[in-house]
């Protein structure tokens, strides 16, 4: 497997790095305007690979030219936000990007299945689709295996169990409207409400919601990466064992849910080629109002680009 990550920042590298750890992709290109930077990335995470074990090969480049033949593209690069912000305040400088990326995919790697880590997330998804021209089976946002495991990661917290009990997922836009099924979340198999009351399974929830902004406020000069690095390897694990691993993705919805011509976070089947299922939960009253909530507030947001 070819992986090609456009953006050589602390999310695309941090990605880079576990596909490479791993040996999930064999071959993995880091592209970056910033001349040096993907080059001195990508030759520090090679010289790591004799301890991984890994013989995976990484170049680092300013040139397009190299990501031809790649079987998944991932695009990370934009702007992140600062303290303050928004995703959506990202709206107007990352769609600029977003567009002159997706003419070069086009032209160089027209058969690779495209990841969007890009904020505000469902809406440069959904730029990159319309620019693309591919199926929708073939552009993917990643958002919420990043915000599932956040929710894991703070009820494992909170309970102090093995995060390896926790079944959780996060549905809906990459944003303050976010999803997490409280309802569909187990530990140890059981419903989470025989652990925890309904006022801090809410506190979970809205931690979950305002995950990324805990890390913007903390780091006061960037946003998160680690996470969301392993996020993208996540997914294009999946991707490569073809397992019907399910994982909610942001992808474009035409009926499902009872949403059409957006694109939204929804459990998902990966494959070689993308998108193999989406799959309908059944949601509670009160969670699909939610949904509804948070489905329109990524239409308005999409309806301005």
């Amino acid at each position: 497997m070819k992986v090609s990550i456009v953006g050589a920042g602390n999310v695309g590298a941090s990605a880079a790095w576990i596909l490479a750890d791993r040996q999930i992709a064999d071959e993995i290109v880091l592209v970056d305007v910033v001349e040096g930077v993907p080059q001195g990335k990508a030759l520090d995470i090679l010289e790591g690979m004799p301890l991984s074990r890994s013989n995976a090969k990484l170049t680092g480049t300013n040139s397009y030219e190299e990501i031809k033949g790649s079987d998944v593209v991932v695009v990370t690069a934009g702007i992140p936000r600062k303290p303050g912000m928004s995703r959506d305040d990202l709206l107007d400088i990352n769609s600029k990007i977003i567009r002159s990326i997706a003419a070069q995919i086009k032209e160089k790697a027209p058969k690779a299945v495209v990841i969007v880590v890009t904020n505000p997330l469902d809406i440069m998804t959904h730029l990159m689709y319309k620019e693309l021209g591919f199926d929708k089976t073939k552009v993917i946002g990643m958002a919420g295996v990043l915000d599932s495991t956040r929710f894991r990661c703070f009820i494992a917290q909170e309970l102090d169990v093995d995060v390896k009990e926790v079944e959780a997922m996060v549905l809906g836009g990459h944003g303050d409207s976010m999803v997490p099924l409280a309802e569909h979340t187990k530990v140890k198999g059981k419903p989470i409400s025989e652990f925890l009351d309904k006022q801090d399974i809410e506190s979970l929830v809205e931690r979950t919601k305002n995950g990324g902004a805990e890390i913007v406020k903390l780091l006061k000069t960037g946003s998160a990466f680690y996470a969301p690095g392993a996020s993208i390897a996540a997914m294009i694990e999946a991707m490569k064992n073809d397992k019907d691993e399910i994982l909610p993705c942001s992808v474009m919805l035409e009926g499902e849910y009872g949403y059409k011509g957006i694109f939204l976070g929804v459990p998902c089947k990966l494959g070689p080629e993308g998108i193999k299922e989406i799959v309908e939960l059944k949601l509670s009253k009160e969670e699909k109002e939610l949904l509804d909530k948070s489905a329109e507030a990524v239409r308005k947001n999409t309806e301005k680009i």
